[in-house]
């Protein structure tokens, strides 16, 4: 079924849909739950032959998303909660640290911040999209 060519149409109408309708609460939470899943994947599979090109992807994929958290926090009329806002930059501040530093010397367990901040924002993302419906 699966390789029905109609399948794959109603696949991804139903994406496509589902993108438009989404929250961008919700969008950020699921982005960020991706980033941590492919830090998860290459702290799981840390002997791989493949560890360096995933481990890369993975660093860069969290950098553009804490990227764009950065240009939008620091938008003077950006609607959040200074303090909140503040936080959050010292956050992506840490991970950016994190990043450099694992690239640099090579550990899985340094990983485990990053993958419990992408899950604990995402988390909370979620709850306060799910508070505002």
């Amino acid at each position: 079924m699966q390789g029905n060519p109609a399948y794959k149409m109603g696949i991804n109408a139903y994406q496509s849909v589902q993108k438009e309708t989404m929250s961008g609460r919700e969008t950020e939470a699921r982005v960020l739950s991706k980033a941590a899943l492919k830090l998860q994947s290459c702290q799981e599979n840390w002997d791989s032959q493949n560890r360096r090109a995933d481990l890369e992807k993975a660093f860069e994929y969290n950098q553009r998303i804490w990227s764009v958290f950065q240009t939008e926090l620091t938008k003077p009329d950006h609607p959040m909660d200074k303090e909140l806002r503040q936080n959050i930059l010292n956050l992506s501040v840490f991970i950016e640290g994190r990043i450099y530093d694992t690239r640099a010397y090579p550990d899985p367990e340094k990983l485990t911040a990053i993958i419990n901040i992408n899950n604990g924002l995402a988390a909370g993302l979620r709850t306060s999209s799910a508070s505002v419906q």
